[in-house]
């Protein structure tokens, strides 16, 4: 067999290791499009890493008689790296995690009793702390972590439901498309500004900086309206706890 023929598989599907030197600057476009959207801890050493491993994995798994891409293939496996080593080293600190608790909490305190929206001054009141703190902490809570939406695309974008094979059963998929349907009702039902931060961040994909110069204020400010409007879908969707859904809404 020559070498130009080992490259390739019976299938004519390219050997790994080509396509691993074919697509690694899919592996670089993905850690910057992430890195500009994750706080500034996060480094991009880091991310391109595990993006390789996902790559390798992706190159060694992939089977192209099941319909999709490799680009489209190795992206989800590339990306779904880069989450996972995150949340493995999960770099936020205890008092994080404690505060977004909080938060949520006081949401859910404050909504159920008023029946409307919690505004900020309402949800500072309900922790007994000054507004000046509460725009703090959720400004924090959004800088140390990333927020479900991002997780959400990894985690169920997975290979089989791209190419349809041998996915989920009847009733996981049920749950699925029960808690994406309470998940885009409890987006629709977020006060106006968080949902046009939401979709211009996640949607637009822009970046933090560029959602405030929409908005004509600053990136800090932005932080607070993102970390809040996270806060309050946790609040809001509490209930798939119980059935372990709702690890898809920010599990830290």
């Amino acid at each position: 067999m020559s070498e130009g023929a080992a490259l390739y598989d019976e299938a004519g599907t390219p050997a790994p290791a080509q396509l691993v030197e074919r697509h690694g600057p899919l592996v670089k476009r993905i850690a910057y499009h992430l890195l500009a959207r994750l706080p500034a801890s996060v480094q991009l050493d880091d991310l391109l890493q595990s993006g390789m491993v996902g790559l390798l994995e992706a190159a060694r798994n992939y089977d192209a008689g099941k319909g999709a891409s490799f680009e489209t293939y190795a992206g989800i496996r590339i990306r779904g790296a880069m989450l996972d080593e995150m949340r493995r080293g999960d770099w936020a600190p205890r008092s994080i995690h404690r505060n977004t608790r909080r938060v949520q909490q006081a949401i859910q305190a404050v909504e159920n009793r008023l029946g409307r929206d919690a505004t900020d001054s309402e949800i500072a009141a309900e922790l007994d702390i000054p507004l000046e703190e509460y725009h703090s902490m959720v400004q924090h809570t959004m800088g140390s972590r990333l927020f479900s939406l991002d997780e959400i695309n990894a985690q169920e974008d997975r290979y089989e439901e791209v190419v349809a094979s041998s996915g989920p059963g009847p009733a996981e998929e049920a749950q699925k498309a029960d808690f994406r349907h309470s998940l885009a009702e409890a987006i629709r039902e977020l006060p106006e500004r968080e949902q046009l931060v939401l979709a211009l961040y996640y949607d637009e994909e822009l970046n933090l900086k560029e959602v405030g110069a929409v908005l004509g204020v600053s990136e800090s400010r932005v932080c607070q309206i993102h970390g809040q409007a996270a806060a309050r879908l946790r609040a809001r969707l509490a209930h798939w706890r119980e059935s372990g859904a709702e690890q898809a809404v920010g599990r830290g």
